[in-house]
C-alpha cells in the first residue's frame, strides 16, 4: 500500500498528533538595534524594526545543537555554561566582520528541567546570544535517536533497510516528531529573526524541512542550507516515504551547500527525476528554477581551524604526549587512524588490509605499528554493538597471530581521547589511513596535515630541526567528502583488501622527496581553506543569492508539505474574467492569440485532440464578425485541419508559422526556404534515437524535432546536449535554428516564429484600414514568448504603426516568469475566459472587422 503523505504540515507539528509543551513564555525579541531589546510578536514580511541602514549586520545560525559545554553544580542546582571551542558553528564566526552579530539557535547536549528552562533561556541569551529549543524528551528521542539516526542517517550513508537485521522501516511517528522538531526550531527562529534584514543559516540533515516553516511565514527570508553529511544516488534517496516533502522543504531555502560535486549531483538529479526540475550554470553558479525562485547550489568543503589546532599543538601536555610515544615506539613506523565507532567508518576493512601488508611484507612484521583511536559512537544500536565486536575481534586476532612480547601489530584505543592525546599521534605518526566506506566529509586527513607540518614548538619537543623536511602521507577512502581536495593523497577503495595494503605499503616506502612534495601540495591547500574561508564563501554567495528578493512579487501556494513561494516580475498578475470581458465588449476590431497544447488542451492530456467544449468555444469566437481567429501552433498542418474542422473561419498557422492559412476556405501558403538540409540532419536524429531508448524523431513538412521526455531524464538530457552541438557544427552554414527546448531539440528554417506570425497578421489588417483595438495572446511555452513580445511592441506603438494604443493581454499559462504581463493558472481557466468572452460576442454586429483569434499551439 501507498505509503500517505503528510497532508498539513502544520498540523503534523500541532498537539493533534504529538503533544508539544510550548515555551513558558516567548524569549525577548532581539532586536538590530544596538542596545534595544523588546518584548514583542513577530510581523509580517512588511514590517520591519528598523530601517536597514542603521541595523547591524546578523546571521542566525541554526544547528541542531548550540555551541555550548553545560554542566549542572549539584551541590548549588546552578548550571554553568561555556562555549565549545571544537565546534565547527562556533569556529565559523571568523569568516565574518567583527561588526557581525552572530545568534545560535538550537538544542543543548543536556536535559534542562521545565521549571528551569526561562532562567537558563535568558541567560544564554544575555551571556552567548544562544537561543535553546528545549524538545521534550518524546520529541528528542523520536527526532534524534528516531528519525535521524536510525532512518536519514543510514539512508544517505547507502544503507537500505531491506529486512530488519538491515536497519528499521519507515516509521511515520517518528517523520512526525522529526516535523515537530524542525517547527520548534522555526517559532525559536521566529522569535528573534527580523526577516528583511537577518541571513539565517541552517545546519545538517536534522532540519531538512525547516526552511519550508520558515518561508511560509516570511516569504522573503534570507535562507542558507548546509548539508554535512552525504547526498545520496536517486536510486537510493527516492526509496524514502516523504522523499517529495524533504526536498521541497530544502528548495525553499536561497542557497543549498554540499561538500562535493558528487552530492549536489545526486540532489539535482532527485530533484529532476522527481519534481521535474531542470537546472542549469549560470556565469560559473549552478542554478535551480523554482517557480520563479533561483535555488542555488554551493559545493565547498569544510575546512579546520588552523588557529585552534595550533594552539592545541603547542600545549606541555602535547609536547610531553609526543615525547612518550616517540620513546614508546622508538624504532617503530606508525600508521594512524582515528574515526568515530560505527559501521561506516570502516574500521575493520582497515585491519583486514593491515593484516594483507603484514602477510605480504614480512619485513614490516616486529617495526610497523597501527594506532587506531575509536571515538564513542553517536549512536546507538545493534549495528554500533556488532561493529565494535568485529573490531575487537579483528584487532586480537592479528595481534595474536603476529605479535609478540616486545610488539603489538594494532594497538586499539577506544574511549574518550583528550584532544592534545590525538594531537600528539598525528604528529608523530609517518602515515594516516582513513578507510570509511561512505562519510560526509571527514576532517582527520586535514588535521593529520596539520599536525604534521608542526611548529617550533613542536619541532622541538621532536627533537627535529627548524629546517627540517615537512612530510605526511595520506591513504583515504574514495568514498569520504575530502577525498577529492586532496589530490595528493592515494586513494582507495575500502572494500578492495589488497589494494588498501598496497597503498599502506606505498606511502611508508614511498621516496621523502615525494613524500614533501605531496605534504606541501596538501599544506597549502588546507591552510587556505579553513573554516572561515568556509563560511565567508558561503555567505558571499547567499548574500548575492538573496539579492533580489524585493525586487519582484511574491506569495505563498500550497498546502503542508507542498507550500512554495512564487516569485514574479511587480507587473505579472492573475487576469481577470470579468476586466478582459469588460475590455472586450467596448472594442469593435478584436485580435486574438491563444496556445493549444498547454493552453487550450492540457500538457499531460493523452487525447491531444481539443474537446467538443473548446471547438463550440473557438466556433462561436470565429462567426463574431468582429473577430478573426487563428491558430500559431508548432503541430503540423494536417492534423490541426482535421482537429479544427469544424470551425470554418478560423485561421491555422501550422510548424509555428511556416504555413498559414487564413480560413477553411483558403490555400496554404508558405515561407520559401530551402529545406535540403533536412537530408543531412534526418540520419544524425534517427541515430540518436536508435541510441537513446524512449527518444523519437517527428518529422514535420518544414521542420524535425527529437523529443526525449520518455528517455531517462539524465541520459535524454545529455543526449540532447550532445545532439545540440553535433547540429550546430553539422548546419553552421545552413539557413536554419537549432534550438533546444523542453525535453526536444528541434531544427527549423532561419526567421520562422510565432511572433512573425502574429507581425504578418497585425500588418495585414493595419494594411486594410481595419487596425485592431482589441489584442489577446495566451500560451505557456518558451516559443509563445516572441508572440508575447511581438504584440506588446506593436500595440505600443514602436512596431506596428496602430492609429490607437489598443487593448493589450498578453497571458501566459501557469504563474512563471514571462513577457506576459498576465497569467492564467492551467488549460481549465483559459478556457472558462473563453467561454466568457464567446458569450459576449454579437454574431449579428455589422460595425467590425473579421478578425481571426490566433491560437498558438505549443507542441512542446
Amino acid at each position: 500500500m501507498a505509503a500517505r503523505s503528510c497532508g498539513n504540515f502544520l498540523d503534523l507539528a500541532s498537539g493533534e498528533l504529538l503533544d508539544v509543551p510550548q515555551t513558558p513564555r516567548g524569549l525577548p525579541r532581539v532586536m538590530t538595534l544596538p542596545g534595544v531589546i523588546t518584548d514583542g510578536n513577530v510581523g509580517s514580511d512588511a514590517d520591519s524594526d528598523c530601517s536597514s541602514s542603521v541595523c547591524r549586520e546578523r546571521k542566525i545560525i541554526v544547528a541542531n545543537m548550540l555551541p555550548l559545554q553545560a554542566q549542572k553544580d549539584y551541590g548549588t542546582g546552578k548550571w554553568h555554561f561555556s562555549w565549545d571551542e571544537d565546534s565547527l558553528y562556533l569556529q565559523l564566526k571568523d569568516g565574518f566582520s567583527p561588526e557581525t552579530e552572530v545568534i545560535y539557535v538550537g538544542s543543548l547536549k543536556v536535559e534542562i528541567e521545565p521549571n528551569e528552562q526561562e532562567e537558563v533561556a535568558q541567560r544564554l541569551l544575555d551571556d552567548f546570544k544562544c537561543v535553546p529549543t528545549f524538545l521534550p524528551r518524546d520529541i528528542q528521542k523520536n527526532f534524534y535517536y528516531g528519525f535521524c539516526k536510525q532512518q536519514l542517517w543510514p539512508l544517505f550513508h547507502y544503507m537500505l533497510p531491506v529486512c530488519r537485521d538491515h536497519g528499521d522501516r519507515f516509521d511515520r511517528l517518528l517523520w512526525q516528531a522529526y516535523v515537530s522538531a524542525n517547527k520548534i526550531f522555526a517559532d525559536k527562529v521566529m522569535e528573534i529573526v527580523n526577516p528583511e534584514d537577518d541571513f539565517i543559516w541552517i545546519h545538517d540533515y536534522h532540519l531538512m524541512v525547516l526552511p519550508t516553516f520558515l518561508r511560509k511565514s516570511y516569504n522573503r527570508v534570507k535562507l542558507g542550507f548546509f548539508l554535512h553529511s552525504p547526498f545520496p544516488s536517486s536510486e537510493i534517496y527516492r526509496t524514502l516515504p516523504v522523499r517529495d516533502e524533504i526536498l521541497k522543504g530544502l528548495l525553499n531555502s536561497d542557497l543549498i551547500g554540499f561538500h562535493t560535486f558528487d552530492y549536489a549531483r545526486h540532489f539535482l538529479s532527485c530533484c529532476g527525476r522527481m519534481l521535474g526540475l531542470d537546472y542549469e550554470s549560470k556565469r560559473g553558479h549552478i542554478g535551480l528554477d523554482y517557480f520563479g525562485r533561483t535555488v542555488y547550489i554551493k559545493i565547498l568543503p569544510v575546512g579546520i581551524h588552523m588557529g585552534r589546532l595550533e594552539s592545541v599543538l603547542n600545549l606541555p601536555s602535547t609536547c610531553n604526549k609526543v615525547k612518550e610515544i616517540q620513546e614508546h615506539f622508538k624504532g617503530k613506523t606508525l600508521i594512524l587512524g582515528v574515526d568515530d565507532m560505527d559501521i561506516f567508518k570502516g574500521i575493520s576493512l582497515k585491519f583486514l588490509a593491515f593484516e594483507q601488508l603484514l602477510l605480504q611484507h614480512r619485513e614490516f612484521q616486529g617495526k610497523l605499528v597501527l594506532v587506531q583511536i575509536v571515538n564513542p559512537a553517536r549512536s546507538s544500536g545493534k549495528d554500533v554493538q556488532e561493529a565494535k565486536r568485529e573490531t575487537y575481534s579483528a584487532a586480537k586476532r592479528i595481534n595474536e597471530i603476529y605479535g609478540c612480547p616486545d610488539y603489538e601489530p594494532i594497538v586499539l584505543i577506544d574511549g574518550p581521547t583528550p584532544r592534545y592525546e590525538k594531537t600528539a599521534y598525528y604528529a608523530v605518526a609517518e602515515c594516516c589511513i582513513v578507510n570509511a566506506v561512505r562519510d560526509g566529509m571527514n576532517l582527520v586527513p586535514y588535521k593529520y596535515i596539520v599536525c604534521r607540518q608542526g611548529s617550533s614548538v613542536m619541532n622541538e619537543a621532536m627533537g627535529a630541526k627548524p629546517d627540517s623536511l615537512k612530510t605526511g602521507m595520506l591513504v583515504v577512502s574514495e568514498f569520504i567528502g575530502c577525498s577529492p581536495s586532496l589530490s595528493g593523497a592515494i586513494r582507495v577503495n575500502p572494500w578492495d583488501i589488497d589494494a588498501v595494503a598496497e597503498a599502506m605499503n606505498m606511502a611508508i616506502t614511498m621516496s621523502e622527496a615525494e613524500k614533501q612534495q605531496r605534504h606541501d601540495k596538501h599544506y597549502r591547500y588546507v591552510s587556505s581553506h579553513d573554516v572561515a574561508y568556509w563560511a565567508r564563501s558561503f555567505m558571499q554567495d547567499m548574500e548575492r543569492a538573496c539579492k533580489d528578493h524585493y525586487d519582484k512579487r511574491c506569495w505563498g501556494i500550497g498546502l503542508g508539505l507542498g507550500f512554495r513561494v512564487i516569485s514574479l516580475s511587480p507587473s505579472f498578475r492573475k487576469l481577470s474574467v470579468d476586466h478582459i470581458i469588460s475590455a472586450y465588449k467596448r472594442t469593435s476590431r478584436r485580435a486574438i492569440f491563444l496556445d493549444y497544447d498547454g493552453t487550450v488542451v492540457p500538457q499531460s492530456s493523452m487525447a491531444i485532440s481539443p474537446s467538443p467544449e473548446v471547438v463550440t468555444v473557438l466556433d462561436a469566437l470565429c462567426n463574431d464578425p468582429n473577430n478573426t481567429v487563428f491558430i500559431v501552433s508548432g503541430r503540423d498542418r494536417t492534423s490541426l485541419d482535421d482537429w479544427l474542422a469544424p470551425c470554418e473561419k478560423l485561421g491555422l498557422a501550422a510548424e509555428h508559422g511556416y504555413f498559414i492559412r487564413w480560413d477553411k476556405i483558403s490555400e496554404w501558403e508558405s515561407l520559401a526556404a530551402d529545406l535540403d538540409w533536412k537530408e543531412i540532419v534526418e540520419p544524425i536524429m534517427k541515430q540518436y534515437t536508435e541510441a537513446t531508448d524512449g527518444s523519437s524523431l517527428e518529422v514535420k513538412d518544414t521542420a524535425l524535432v527529437w523529443h526525449h521526455q520518455d528517455a531517462d531524464p539524465d541520459f535524454g538530457s545529455c543526449q540532447a546536449k550532445e545532439l545540440l552541438d553535433h547540429l550546430e557544427n553539422v548546419l553552421a552554414n545552413e539557413p536554419v535554428v537549432v534550438r533546444r527546448g523542453q525535453h526536444i531539440v528541434e531544427v527549423k528554417p532561419q526567421g520562422v516564429t510565432k511572433g512573425l506570425v502574429a507581425e504578418k497578421v497585425l500588418s495585414k489588417m493595419v494594411s486594410n484600414g481595419k487596425a485592431p483595438d482589441f489584442l489577446m495572446c495566451i500560451g505557456d511555452d518558451r516559443s509563445d514568448e516572441d508572440m508575447f513580445e511581438s504584440i506588446l511592441i506593436s500595440g505600443s506603438g514602436s512596431g506596428q504603426s496602430l492609429p490607437a494604443v489598443p487593448e493589450i493581454f498578453a497571458c501566459t499559462v501557469g504563474q512563471k516568469p514571462s513577457k506576459a504581463k498576465y497569467y492564467l493558472d492551467d488549460t481549465t481557466d483559459v478556457v472558462r475566459m473563453l467561454r466568457g468572452l464567446a458569450n459576449s460576442s454579437d454574431p449579428k454586429s455589422r460595425h467590425s472587422t473579421h478578425l481571426q483569434v490566433a491560437f498558438d499551439s505549443t507542441f512542446w
